[in-house]
């Protein structure tokens, strides 16, 4: 019988496990910032005015609680398919697993097209002016290409990419410092929720503002993903999830103050590039257009890791026989899934197209708040499956924390775009219908 650590592909190949503890730590420190932190802090501030800390700390909190229940189930069973494993053995519903696994690919898809389309933005704009649509394609292409090369190579890639992104968001918080210790700023926006002033106007306004800063979290969630290629799972991701989660969640709400206390709410809300507007009105003597390619750096890590996310979660339904077998291909000699690689790029190519960076963000939080609120209560439901490996185990309160909150920033009580629904509504449309033709051509084939 096979063993969580001897689980192969559809060919007998297995993947290599190649990522130690600093690297998953870097991976979801990585994964977690970036797009969200660099691109949509200004659409977040238009929600909300100048609290703009406020969201973000909220949506730290949400993160911890599911972060919690994620640590329970991986390491319960360290295996690559996620969330929708879990949902398969706490509901034993296949379609609801294909719908949860589907929700899941789409928004790593949505939050790599978010991060192609932050890339051909205002940074990009600091350099040159080429038509964003084919940067961004050419830069999803060229990303899968890296990740065809084999995981060591990706996961690496994002070392060096985390560390650059992570000298940016220390560029701004040495701005925030210089400009409290010489009086610069206005403190006073640090409370200001832009609202018409009534109690039910101000709950809204702070939820559809923590439904969208809640992009700017997720990644940790990628990581469970990568169970099979980690050494020793079971002691790996408990330290690296928590440690990640904390550091970005403390970094978020620093970079919320100061941003806040630089920048009219009004300018950051107009700009695809937020945080070079904050470079620019610090008091500090850093080159905008360094801090650009500093942006760039870090957008290009979130698309990276969420397309090797995505296809990682394909090989992963490919083995539980959700998806197609042939979904379950790895190269031989990269030992990377190479046909899960392609799909989920080609996908990705197509979704550059279908919005703008809030749209794609919001549209990524929305689905996957969905999920994690599944996820929490497959949590619950799982305590009855012992397995013969010890395992993290969180206190029970949390994931149910962690389900009502996520539930509540899912509904329509986040103040949300129509099209965010829309674009929802039509790929699980889309994945209702690759329900269906995967189960003719089984059952086609007597299976």
């Amino acid at each position: 019988m096979q063993t969580p650590d001897t689980h192969t592909a559809e060919n007998g190949t297995p993947l290599k496990r190649a990522i130690s503890l600093k690297l998953m730590i870097l991976f979801v420190i990585g994964d977690i910032l970036g797009t969200g932190i660099y691109a949509t802090t200004g659409a977040v501030a238009g929600k909300i005015g100048g609290a703009l800390w406020l969201p973000f700390a909220i949506g730290f909190v949400v993160a911890a609680l599911t972060a919690a229940s994620y640590v329970e189930l991986v390491t319960k069973y360290p295996r690559a398919a996620g969330a929708a494993l879990y949902t398969q053995k706490a509901f034993k519903v296949p379609f609801l697993t294909f719908i949860v696994a589907f929700m899941v690919m789409c928004s790593g898809l949505s939050s790599a097209s978010a991060a192609a389309r932050a890339f051909s933005g205002d940074y990009l704009q600091e350099f040159v002016d080429i038509p964003p649509t084919l940067v961004a394609i050419l830069f999803v292409v060229a990303l899968a290409s890296l990740a065809l090369r084999g995981v060591s190579e990706s996961v690496k890639t994002n070392v060096v990419l985390t560390l650059v992104e992570l000298t940016g968001l220390v560029v701004i918080l040495a701005i925030g410092v210089w400009a409290v210790l010489t009086g610069e700023g206005e403190p006073s926006r640090l409370g200001d929720i832009h609202t018409d002033g009534s109690g039910y106007s101000v709950l809204t306004g702070i939820m559809g503002a923590t439904a969208l800063a809640f992009f700017a979290f997720v990644g940790f969630e990628d990581s469970v993903n990568m169970a099979e290629e980690t050494k020793n799972p079971g002691r790996t991701f408990p330290r690296a999830i928590f440690i990640g989660v904390a550091v970005t969640g403390t970094i978020y709400v620093l970079v919320g103050f100061v941003s806040s206390l630089l920048v009219d709410y009004r300018v950051l809300e107009e700009s695809s590039g937020p945080l070079l507007e904050v470079v620019k009105a610090g008091g500090l003597d850093f080159p905008p257009k360094a801090f650009a390619l500093i942006a760039l750096f870090a957008v290009t890590n979130s698309a990276l890791i969420n397309i090797m996310m995505a296809s990682r979660l394909c090989y992963g339904m490919a083995n539980e026989r959700i998806l197609p077998r042939v979904m379950g291909r790895v190269l031989p000699r990269r030992r990377t899934p190479v046909v899960g690689i392609v799909f989920t790029a080609a996908i990705a190519v197509v979704l550059v197209s279908t919005g703008e960076i809030e749209g794609l963000s919001d549209t990524t939080s929305f689905l996957l708040l969905c999920v994690f609120a599944v996820v929490n209560v497959a949590v619950l439901v799982l305590r009855r499956d012992p397995v013969d490996h010890p395992h993290f185990r969180t206190p029970t309160a949390l994931p149910v924390l962690g389900a009502l909150t996520a539930a509540l920033l899912a509904s329509p009580l986040s103040d949300r775009a129509a099209d965010v629904y829309v674009r929802a509504g039509v790929l699980l449309a889309v994945g209702i219908g690759l329900w269906a033709l995967n189960k003719l051509v089984l059952r086609l084939r007597g299976e």
